[in-house]
């Protein structure tokens, strides 16, 4: 296993644990909330298979890394990004994200600029804003994010499979595109990750990324279902080709959050053509 330390908290490193695999020009992945690296076994295996280098890393609090009480919000996350990318000295490097890993890819382009990055990749995207406010009428209640944040407080692994169940849409996908395997293992990854971290997290998705977007000057693909129900797609991804000059935006018909696991085909082709 390899580790970059990221920080201390009192007297502990706070380490980001990542995979390192393959040759090739490389492609880091970002996972999204609340699951681990191993959260983008399919697309793995075709970049690897395809000759890419993959670095796969799980965010501070989820999979292998550090579970510290600090540190839950895109700037840090974004610092911990930049110390892996430096760490390993990678350039020309494609970034794809899921889910909460789209805010690190778009706040890391706003803030830290393109200098090693040749393109990025958008997957279920939490851009541009999700939070309702006076300038975006149509956002989704705070209310909704303190509910999340009290469900959790209150049966943290109750919440999880809710979670887990919107994740996925089981009501349409279960027994077709996800197992009862798939959920059970997701369930299992999530519970192992911090209390704290998954508490935490609920706030940053209402961080406002309007400003970082009009910065980015690398090719974007964004890709996310139609079907979405964590992040609505009318609110998130249809929105991004008007925001992010010459965005390309796939949208998959009927298909939910976790794309990257109920749609991996569809995800690998759009990506590797992409990449390519």
């Amino acid at each position: 296993m390899a580790y970059v330390e990221v920080g201390k908290e009192n007297t502990a490193a706070i380490k980001i644990h990542y995979e390192d695999h393959g040759t090739g020009r490389p492609i880091v992945l970002i996972h999204g909330f609340p699951f681990s690296a191993t959260a983008w076994e399919k697309e793995e295996t075709a970049l690897l298979a395809a000759g890419y280098r993959v670095i796969a890393y799980d965010r501070r609090g989820f999979g292998q890394s550090s579970q510290p009480s600090v540190g839950y919000d895109y700037d840090t996350f974004v610092a911990d990004l930049d110390t892996l990318l430096t760490a390993l000295n990678l350039q020309d490097v494609t970034l794809v994200g899921h889910s909460m890993g789209t805010g690190e890819v778009t706040h890391y382009l706003g803030t830290r600029g393109s200098g090693r990055v040749r393109n990025g990749v958008l997957i279920s995207p939490i851009p541009p804003f999700l939070l309702k406010t006076d300038d975006n009428p149509k956002g989704v209640p705070q209310k909704v994010f303190d509910d999340m944040q009290q469900a959790i407080l209150k049966d943290r692994l109750v919440y999880l499979a809710n979670f887990n169940a919107d994740f996925f849409n089981v009501d349409v996908n279960l027994g077709k595109s996800v197992s009862q395997e798939e959920l059970n293992a997701s369930w299992n990854t999530a519970s192992i990750a911090s209390p704290k971290g998954t508490h935490d997290c609920v706030t940053t998705w209402i961080t406002d990324f309007r400003g970082d977007l009009p910065k980015i000057d690398v090719p974007i693909l964004v890709i996310q279902g139609d079907a979405d129900r964590i992040l609505p797609y009318e609110l998130t991804g249809k929105l991004l080709p008007g925001l992010i000059k010459g965005s390309k935006l796939v949208t998959l018909k009927s298909a939910p959050h976790g794309i990257p696991w109920t749609n991996a085909d569809e995800i690998n082709k759009e990506l590797l053509a992409f990449v390519a």
